[in-house]
């Protein structure tokens, strides 16, 4: 039955991007800027920023999603964003200064991120990144890496996976959860919810069914962030950062979980202590309440900034 549903035809995810007049104000695009995107996703980002460059300016659009950079490239190109304007690269932001080499940008004046999974994303089944339908337990964001979070699960003993869940979600049942799990040769999105859920019930009677269902919802986030390497990714991109930003380059992040936001809130702070940043946020920007009333997935976002100074760039 799963099956069949996997190969179920649904409706387009709608793609709304998140913050967009929060990034405009801190990045602040100009005419003429080198603008990298880091995450292009659905585009959101990154058309109002080829907006707000335009005339004279350049978007470098990556991500590691081929599927989805091929349908934005597209819907952009179709909205006359031209290849003199615009370059999509199918590279993950951890390659952030070879890109910028690769393309002959120079340094940007622009760098943002978001972290988040795109709609696309989490509302194709056949991805595995959600549990709401019935899909495979893939989770790859690049559809050319080796390992599902399928074959994650079957290849670590439950101490393993106990010492993951905590690392990347902060899991405060892992050890619990990994005995469930680890090893059973789970395949699909929906029996790893079950097994999660049904397992700390009768583990757990005391948990909340809230409760249970924040520890089925950190489980899939420790998986897909293990999946891609996605901290390690971040790390890269951070650490790069100040030789790829021109002189007052400004770059802004939007994350969407504690160990996402803790690397780079201390990334930027550091900075800001050594002289690499002459400006970063002092508290932390969010969505607007009319914006989390039309967007549940902005509830968890945080966006971060700061502005390189005006010394050259070197090291990283």
């Amino acid at each position: 039955m799963e099956g069949d549903l996997i190969g179920t035809v649904t409706p387009p995810p709608v793609h709304r991007p998140i913050m967009v007049a929060e990034v405009l104000e801190h990045l602040r695009p100009g005419p003429g800027d080198v603008v990298v995107d880091c995450t292009l996703g659905g585009g959101g980002h990154a058309r109002a920023l080829l907006e707000r460059i335009r005339p004279g300016g350049r978007l470098i659009g990556l991500d590691v999603d081929q599927d989805e950079l091929i349908r934005t490239e597209r819907r952009l190109r179709a909205e006359g964003a031209g290849p003199e304007e615009f370059v999509a690269v199918p590279r993950s932001f951890a390659d952030l200064p070879e890109v910028v080499r690769d393309v002959d940008a120079g340094r940007a004046n622009v760098v943002f991120a978001d972290l988040g999974v795109s709609a696309m994303q989490l509302d194709t089944p056949a991805r595995g990144f959600d549990y709401k339908r019935p899909g495979p337990l893939d989770m790859r964001m690049d559809p050319r890496a080796t390992r599902t979070a399928a074959e994650v699960i079957d290849s670590l003993t439950a101490p393993a996976l106990a010492a993951l869940l905590r690392a990347y979600a902060d899991e405060p049942h892992a050890d619990a959860i990994a005995g469930l799990v680890a090893g059973r040769g789970i395949e699909t999105t929906h029996a790893l919810e079950r097994a999660v859920r049904m397992g700390l019930n009768a583990l757990r009677p005391d948990l909340s069914r809230a409760e249970v269902k924040l520890s089925v919802r950190r489980t899939f986030q420790a998986l897909r962030i293990a999946v891609n390497d996605e901290f390690g990714a971040l790390d890269s991109m951070l650490r790069s950062l100040p030789r790829c930003l021109a002189p007052g380059g400004r770059v802004a992040i939007l994350t969407f979980h504690s160990g996402e936001d803790r690397p780079v809130k201390q990334a930027f702070r550091e900075g800001a202590r050594s002289g690499i940043y002459v400006e970063v946020a002092r508290d932390v920007v969010r969505s607007t309440v009319e914006e989390l009333r039309a967007n549940r997935r902005a509830q968890a976002a945080k966006l971060r900034w700061a502005v390189r100074s005006a010394a050259p760039a070197t090291g990283g």
